[in-house]
């Protein structure tokens, strides 16, 4: 293998939106996926500031411009590199700039690239303005690009682009030959990652697009330990979900769970580094252990007391509402996890939760499984009771849902509408994702983002969504989520934010017409090509 004398032979780092820890505050990183909310006249730059330092605050980085805490993603992989033999390193955006001539491999890594998956996308197709971290990769990608350039020049430099959204680059390969992406890496990376590397380091061939199948996912023992701490503490209990849901990517991926052991090894790497708040990360954090849709509770209550031994706080990343009220059901698991969880320094916690869709029949045709054990058609049943729990135990849902799901009808979002309207005595946020086909992200008939078939029965969908997660919002930030003195001015900028929001909320609900026209002329008339998007990169970089 050919090495550099100095540096780091693998560089890998993301634009800040990603490499940042929001405070500490996980779920504020979303506010990153929305537009920049206010309008200052002559001063809006001031509002890009602000934006900026609520979503994607700067992080501490070591002497050698090392961050302190890392997306737990380029984590895996940085130390799949480095249990290799290949010196990489993650480094601070701000930083990667004096790397790039010495390095023969550069590694990107994003959620969401361009603005294209939800919520990024929601909010575009909403407010019509690019999102705030679509808008911060771009410009760090402009800032670079003459590093990258003169890199691939002298020393023969590789760019790979990864990570959830690595899909996106294939809809845009004139953005690829612009910035001069060499590989699209697209899923696990661990069992695949250090042969495409080391082929890049020795010039020799490697694909331009790399898709990791089921036969090629890394067994966990094939799945390095982190080497430096995670963003607010992240950790990855398992991977994989058995529900099989259509929409869902996840499902594709065989079920693995880490050993305690394991776990263990990485709440360790980031108590040494400080971090003691975190989240535990799975697709469906109750099924720990199990090998089908039955909770094994004493695994369970082994993992949480094992993370609680380490953390002061944590969290976690997923859930679904059949698999938590069949385990309150049958083994009372929600009570006798937060028993475990709540105690003086936490008292409540936090996961995601898929509602996807109030209609029993969309439901059935695209997640049969997603009420297991229950009945699909059940739904209504099993999401208010489970939310009902919920509320008693303290777990705080982020309830995401689907909107423009193929075949929905005005029936269909009409049943949405009711269930929210039972969901209302629920603490609760409810996030509304536009549904993007990706056979659409880029099309000769229409835009890559505005391809939906926008109903005027969903613009009341989304006033009903916006109501509920207003009116628990504040009880949630002033409450829970930033209570006490410390978190006075991130709670008080938030506040700002949701007030905005309720302020916007009010004023489209005056414009219901005219919102279903204009969605309706961007779907007919809005063509965003990979040309124009480079000149409004340079356009934006310009300013």
């Amino acid at each position: 293998m050919v090495l550099a004398n100095d540096g780091f032979d693998v560089v890998l780092t993301t634009d800040r939106s990603m490499m940042s820890n929001y405070h500490g505050k996980e779920f504020l990183g979303f506010l990153s996926t929305g537009p920049i909310f206010v309008t200052l006249g002559p001063f809006s730059f001031l509002s890009e500031k602000f934006h900026e330092w609520l979503a994607e605050p700067k992080v501490k980085t070591d002497k050698l411009g090392r961050p302190v805490q890392a997306p737990y993603g380029m984590r895996k992989v940085e130390a799949a590199l480095i249990d290799a033999g290949i010196r990489a390193a993650i480094i601070d955006p701000d930083h990667v700039d004096k790397y790039l001539n010495r390095a023969k491999v550069l590694m990107l890594s994003h959620h969401d690239y361009f603005g294209l998956n939800p919520p990024s996308s929601t909010w575009a197709v909403i407010v019509g303005k690019e999102p705030l971290n679509a808008l911060t990769f771009k410009k760090f990608m402009m800032r670079i690009k003459p590093k990258i350039d003169e890199a691939k020049a002298k020393n023969g430099l590789k760019v790979f682009v990864g990570g959830p959204s690595a899909w996106q680059w294939l809809y845009f390969p004139e953005l690829m030959n612009y910035f001069g992406i060499d590989m699209v890496f697209d899923g696990e990376a661990e069992k695949l990652v250090v042969d495409m590397v080391e082929r890049a380091i020795n010039g020799e061939p490697i694909p331009k697009y790399l898709y990791v199948g089921r036969r090629d996912v890394p067994s966990v023992d094939e799945i390095s330990t982190i080497k430096g701490a995670s963003v607010n503490g992240l950790i990855e209990i398992g991977r994989g979900c058995p529900r099989g849901c259509s929409f869902c990517s996840v499902t594709l991926r065989p079920m693995r769970w880490y050993p305690l052991s394991k776990i263990e090894e990485e709440l360790k790497v980031n108590v040494r580094n400080g971090v003691v708040n975190g989240l535990i990360h799975s697709d469906d954090v109750p099924l720990y252990g199990s090998d089908s849709i039955e909770p094994d509770m004493d695994k369970l209550i082994a993992l949480h007391k094992l993370v609680k031994s380490y953390y002061k706080t944590i969290a976690w990343s997923h859930t679904t509402l059949g698999g938590f009220l069949y385990g309150e059901t049958k083994y009372k698991m929600g009570t006798r996890l937060a028993e475990i969880i709540e105690d003086e320094n936490q008292d409540w916690w936090g996961a995601e939760v898929g509602l996807e869709t109030g209609s029993r029949r969309l439901a059935k045709m695209i997640m049969p499984g997603k009420a297991a054990p229950y009945k699909i058609e059940d739904w209504w049943t099993v999401v208010t009771e489970g939310l009902s729990v919920m509320h008693e135990v303290k777990l705080i849902p982020a309830v995401t849902m689907i909107i423009g799901l193929p075949g929905e009808t005005p029936d269909d979002v009409m049943e949405t509408i009711e269930l929210v309207d039972r969901m209302r005595p629920y603490r609760s946020l409810l996030v509304p994702l536009f549904y993007v086909p990706m056979n659409h992200v880029r099309s000769d008939k229409g835009g890559w983002l505005y391809k939906y078939n926008l109903l005027p029965e969903h613009i009341e969908l989304l006033k009903a969504v916006f109501h509920h997660s207003i009116y628990w919002a504040k009880d949630i930030v002033n409450k829970f989520y930033l209570k006490g003195a410390m978190n006075a001015p991130v709670r008080a900028a938030v506040n700002y934010f949701i007030n905005y929001v309720d302020k916007r909320v009010s004023k489209l609900e005056d414009q219901l017409d005219e919102i279903v026209e204009n969605m309706s002329k961007q779907r007919s008339e809005t063509k965003m090509t990979p040309v124009k998007l480079i000149n409004e990169i340079e356009s934006s970089a310009s300013k």
